[in-house]
């Protein structure tokens, strides 16, 4: 038989999620449910179905009515191992997966059960599970409602996505500025589908998407890993070199840092230049190495274009 996931059957409307969610819990906070229910996890423990063991969740920062009642291990409250739709308790990893073929590599998200499932991937999974928490990892918090995203789909599961911030669209809560060039934003690949290229191949995706675009952005700090994705990517794609820059919002030039540049430098083992255009211009013009074009900064830049 066919297995049938939230991903496929749950409709388009978020507010009507959260009454029927809202109405369930009403009922396990009142006693109004029949005698002691339990889930079963994986490991064979039996969780009980009370107020006491669920909690709801806000799927997007910025919109605090779309909410997910989540069921947590009881002896790590910070652990979500299943999600109540449609009437039924679905285990984490059932949320993550589908049953329709043509889910399968990059595929943008729009509908609520496919946010429901970019929400899974970066607060429950990468946020609790996969996160090396001694290894200098950065937090992702829930993405906006407005977030461009695309999920990796692979043999009926989700396994990964990033988020982009569009050319135009703000800088964030509170601001006027706005993004000066389209930034790879948010990045994750589930750990057992690591050292399989995902990763560079949806920077790649990320390129292609915007390749009419002369500059193109990486979030700044860029993490140890994905340095290495950025590192192998442009090794591979030298025609990608001169528009990769890791960036700070909105992205003018003075918030760029040639990531290619930085690849030479480190392979070279030269001493790192700060590639921000407000430190390296206050160095004396003699340490700058303009002729070599390796320190990348809107001084070095736009001296290079000129000539």
């Amino acid at each position: 038989c066919v297995c049938i996931y939230p991903v496929d059957i749950l409709e388009d409307d978020p507010e009507r999620h959260w009454e029927a969610a809202l109405a369930y819990y009403t009922t396990l906070r009142e006693g109004m449910r029949p005698p002691v229910e339990f889930f079963s996890l994986p490991t064979g423990e039996q969780v009980k179905l009370e107020a006491t063991s669920v909690c709801f969740c806000t799927v997007h920062r910025d919109e605090p009515q779309h909410k997910i009642l989540v069921l947590v291990n009881p002896q790590d409250t910070k652990t979500v191992v299943a999600v109540y739709i449609k009437e039924f308790w679905w285990p984490t990893e059932d949320v993550l997966r589908t049953s329709d073929p043509a889910r399968e590599g990059l595929m943008k998200v729009q509908s609520f059960g496919e946010r429901i499932v970019l929400f899974i991937l970066n607060v429950v999974i990468f946020g609790r599970l996969e996160r090396n928490l001694d290894d200098g990892d950065m937090f992702f918090l829930p993405h906006s409602v407005k977030e461009q995203a695309k999920i990796l789909w692979q043999d009926g599961a989700a396994v990964g996505f990033y988020t982009t911030k569009r050319k135009g669209s703000l800088c964030g809560d509170g601001t006027g500025a706005c993004y000066l060039l389209p930034v790879f934003d948010t990045v994750f690949v589930r750990r057992t589908y690591r050292r399989q290229g995902l990763g560079m191949a949806m920077l790649q995706d990320f390129c292609e998407t915007f390749q009419e675009d002369e500059a193109l952005g990486v979030s700044w700090p860029i993490s140890p890993a994905m340095y290495q994705v950025c590192r192998k990517f442009l090794e591979a794609h030298p025609e990608e070199r001169g528009r990769l820059w890791e960036v700070e919002p909105p992205g003018a030039w003075g918030q760029r840092g040639s990531i290619w540049l930085k690849v030479r430098r480190q392979q070279a083992q030269l001493p790192d230049c700060e590639s921000r255009g407000t430190t390296c211009a206050l160095k004396p013009r003699s340490m700058l190495p303009m002729e070599s074009g390796l320190c990348g900064c809107w001084v070095c830049c736009r001296r290079n274009r000129r000539e």
